[in-house]
């Protein structure tokens, strides 16, 4: 991205070399965990693994033992940036193992944009990096997730958010690459937080995507907002677990998620369970999903208009996915995304003056 701070992550280690964190405003600490735990552990003794609590598992084990890199950010009160920061893990050797650790800290009333980039050589390897997010009091967080790592690569992603009354956090998921992928998503919310989380998966050939998410509503008059799509041809399989929790006391609650799949062909696979359990009595929440292939009229309706039949399923499947990368407001990471959406399938179909 051209217009952001980027930070670089090389095998899961840190490079200077690479980074470009010029200009970074007065208070604004953005530095290596590596530096940080050797020089100064005391700065983030508060943070390191406390919104892991209650979601231990193999791969948070795994990571736990092993990590011994990654970022830590700091964003001071009242600090609002105007332009997004960037991590780039790029691995550059086939057979590693690479794991990574990700603190960001959002005092009360900031605002920060962070992108996360997972790239590499096209080689097999596996990731496994760790998030771990803390909003403050009326401050506000976007994070972005690209992951498009090699096709035979392994990835394993974990994202854990705690969320201080009246804040806001929004993520955006996109999973394009990996013969393997799994992203957990769990926030927990104070009162009145806000809450969005999106994705968009698209599998072909044999991979499978997993994606978990949980959002726990432990105070009352907060909000949650999820959507995700998937897209799955070949032999594709894409997995997707949505769980909302209303604690007891959580009243006025307002919680809604949907789960959409696109499958391409006979072999591709999707399978959706989507989770509310509501202990509290006066509260809004819904859920919906749906898995199927194109609707026949509309496929008519575009042929009946002059277009051949592929490029009518082109368009039809491109324009169900569109609708999540249109949620990017950042316009480079946008494009980014849109070029790898249209990868995806037969340029003559789509014209980019159209979008």
């Amino acid at each position: 991205m051209a217009d952001a701070w980027v930070v670089v992550l090389v095998d899961g280690h840190f490079c200077a070399e690479l980074s470009c964190l010029e200009s970074l405003p007065q208070g604004v600490e953005l530095n290596s965990l590596s530096d940080v735990l050797r020089m100064n552990p005391d700065s983030v003794k508060a943070y390191l693994g406390t919104a892991l609590q209650g979601s231990e598992h193999g791969f948070i084990a795994l990571n736990n033992a092993g990590f011994s890199d990654g970022i830590v950010l700091r964003v001071p009160a009242k600090q609002v940036l105007d332009k997004p920061i960037q991590c780039l893990h790029w691995s550059s050797q086939a057979n590693q193992f690479v794991l990574t650790r990700t603190i960001i800290i959002i005092e009360a009333f900031a605002q920060a944009q962070f992108v996360e980039t997972f790239a590499g050589s096209e080689a097999s390897y596996l990731t496994s990096a760790l998030t771990e997010v803390f909003v403050g009091e009326n401050a506000g967080l976007t994070l972005y997730k690209q992951q498009s790592e090699s096709e035979q690569a392994y990835h394993y992603g974990g994202i854990y958010v705690q969320q201080a009354a009246y804040s806001r956090f929004a993520h955006h998921n996109f999973a394009f690459g990996a013969l393997l992928a799994r992203t957990d998503i769990a926030c927990a919310l104070e009162q009145a937080a806000d809450c969005e989380l999106n994705g968009l998966y698209l599998g072909a050939k044999r991979q499978h995507i997993d994606n978990y998410t949980r959002i726990n509503h432990a105070k009352p008059y907060a909000t949650s907002r999820e959507v995700y799509k998937g897209v799955l041809d070949e032999r594709a399989r894409g997995v997707f677990q949505g769980r909302v929790v209303v604690a007891e006391n959580a009243q006025k609650t307002d919680s809604a998620m949907s789960n959409r799949n696109l499958l391409l062909s006979d072999a591709a696979e999707a399978d959706t369970k989507p989770q509310l359990e509501i202990y509290a009595d006066d509260v809004k929440c819904s859920h919906g999903v749906t898995v199927g292939q194109l609707d026949e009229q509309s496929v008519f309706y575009l042929k009946s208009r002059g277009i051949d039949e592929s490029a009518a399923r082109n368009m039809l499947t491109f324009a169900f996915a569109n609708e999540m990368v249109a949620k990017v407001t950042l316009a480079d990471l946008h494009e980014v995304v849109l070029a790898e959406l249209l990868a995806k399938f037969p340029q003559q179909a789509i014209n980019r003056a159209w979008l």
